[in-house]
């Protein structure tokens, strides 16, 4: 016998269902939504009880992030040098650091702090592409330590820098045989390392592993917090090799009755052979969860553009020379899609450039020739370089797409002015051309690289904003509901989750995000500011606490 119902009246309830887009209350049971309507209307259904905490309210489906990484609550426990302000997981704001000075005196003040001198110094958030040209050396970092290991991840998590004792106890030299090693005018390694083959040279020694602490209970729970406090009740870890003490702490953590988040983990396409990764993944649907997924695998082609190692057609990058780094062969791509596509599982490619992301529909092109599968959904991660023809082909092809439109804010100003010219960054992300062209797409943040918080995204989609002020592709906003879609069913129907979440109807999950303020009453420009109580995940009410 069903459990009796709990309704919640609201303000307002923005319901992002078409046959019914607004209702005055939400009836819960077991986890789920027994009805949304009137409360007169959800009486109906029997034995209830009236809840009235959120009567003043306004509530969302609960915000999917499409696009993350559980890392973001893990990285705090290396240092921040980021350009821009950042808060913890505890509610502290680390000021932006805005030379290679300044990062550099952040890290002399944390070495200071530590106790063992042979313990590396670890740190994240680094972005030379705003220090005018300047880039981070190993001299730079020995300023800091030549004794201590010293690594520095960039912001896009595709660049490391290291300080001269890391070179040397790594054995990197200009001849080592891995792409992505930079050199300075002497022709020696000057400690950038671009792309993962080369950052891997330098960690594995060390036993340096960035995304290490996913495997522990308290990073996780950290990711959880902070979803809360930005509204989101689903996010996915959209890049993980997923060893088994991962999947354990996963499955620990994600079954505790407090934990507020449903989770959604992509397996690393590389991590083996393309025969052991479908063995590996058809293993791991079995331990799925109404709050665990697994299944999507997560396929890494290119750079980033702003490290100039995205892959970009003729006419290449504005103001470099740079051609852009492969992470893996146009035929190990082939191989992997292959493999997964034939075993039924979700396939979701990073392809920054626009030569990437021909790569990708070529190659999603040519699999479903080989073995056409309907609803597919296979999805480009980030696309920021999609044309109007691109796009045409993602809809021919059954695809979807996630836009970065994140982007757009934090380093918008440096693409007009550096990486692809005012005419190509004004067409970034084009998230109105894809909803004129009746493309299904999301938008996303792509955490930590970016912080976690949709409410900022849709922002950034709806006004392409950037931080120094300029609108970049006024034809390319889209409207406040459009956005709210983009963060609610849209990721959802990426995810093949539309079914479950995304909406809020009878029979789905009821996972609500919870709002002291209207997205539809509000400007276009205040979105961002909107303030969260925050969250309902399966029925259970936690509130936005910092």
């Amino acid at each position: 016998m069903r459990e009796p119902a709990t309704i919640y009246p609201a303000r307002k309830i923005i319901t992002m269902s078409r046959h019914r887009p607004f209702a005055e209350a939400i009836a819960v049971s077991e986890g789920r939504l027994l009805g949304v309507g009137s409360v007169e209307e959800l009486k109906a259904w029997g034995e209830h009880r009236i809840d009235d905490s959120l009567r003043d309210k306004v509530l969302l489906p609960g915000f999917v992030e499409g696009h993350c990484h559980a890392l973001e609550g893990g990285m705090w426990a290396h240092v921040y040098t980021g350009f821009y302000d950042r808060m913890d997981p505890n509610g502290k704001v680390w000021p932006g650091l805005k030379s290679i000075d300044e990062v550099v005196e952040r890290l002399q003040e944390a070495d200071r702090a530590m106790e063992d001198p042979d313990t590396p110094l670890t740190a994240w958030g680094l972005d030379p592409v705003f220090f005018d040209g300047r880039r981070m050396t190993a001299e730079d970092l020995d300023r800091v330590s030549t004794t201590r290991p010293i690594f520095i991840l960039h912001a896009n998590v595709h660049v490391l820098n290291v300080n001269s004792i890391v070179l040397e106890k790594a054995g990197i030299t200009a001849d080592s045989a891995v792409e992505g090693i930079m050199t300075g005018p002497d022709g020696k390694p000057n400690g950038e390392l671009q792309e993962f083959a080369a950052m891997f040279l330098a960690q594995q020694p060390f036993n340096v592993d960035y995304f290490a602490r996913i495997s522990q209970a308290d990073a996780l729970r950290d990711f959880g917090r902070m979803a809360v406090l930005t509204g989101t009740t689903t996010a996915t870890d959209l890049y993980n090799e997923l060893p088994q003490n991962v999947v354990d702490n996963f499955r620990s953590v994600t079954a505790e009755a407090d934990y507020p988040l449903r989770l959604v983990s992509a397996y690393t396409a590389t991590a083996d052979t393309p025969e052991r990764g479908v063995e590996k993944v058809n293993d791991l649907v079995r331990l799925n969860t109404d709050r665990l997924r697994f299944g999507l695998i997560k396929v890494m082609t290119d750079g980033t553009l702003q490290s100039f190692t995205a892959r970009l057609n003729w006419p290449g990058y504005y103001g470099s020379d740079a051609q852009g780094i492969w992470n893996l062969t146009p035929q190990q791509f082939l191989e992997s899609a292959r493999a997964f596509h034939k075993a039924g599982h979700l396939i979701h490619m990073h392809t920054n450039g626009d030569q990437a992301s021909d790569l990708a529909l070529d190659t999603i092109g040519q699999v479903l020739a080989e073995h056409p599968r309907p609803d597919h959904r296979h999805t480009i991660q980030h696309g920021q370089m999609l044309s109007t023809a691109q796009f045409r082909r993602i809809g021919a092809l059954g695809m979807c797409a996630n836009l970065f439109s994140n982007h757009i804010y934090y380093w918008g100003d440096i693409h007009h002015r550096l990486t692809l010219g005012p005419e190509r960054a004004e067409r970034m992300n084009a998230a109105a051309t894809a909803a004129k062209l009746g493309i299904n797409f999301a938008i996303h943040s792509d955490a930590p690289v970016t912080p976690l918080g949709p409410l900022f995204t849709a922002w950034c989609a709806v006004n392409r904003l950037t931080s120094g002020g300029r609108i970049l592709g006024e034809g390319e906003r889209i409207t406040v509901p459009e956005a709210l879609y983009a963060i609610t069913m849209g990721a959802a129907y990426t995810l093949k989750l539309d079914h479950e979440i995304g909406s809020l109807e009878a029979g789905k999950r009821a996972d609500v995000a919870i709002l002291e303020d209207d997205p539809l009453e509000v400007s276009r420009e205040q979105l961002k500011d909107l303030r969260i109580h925050g969250t309902m995940q399966g029925g259970r009410i936690f509130k936005a606490e910092k």
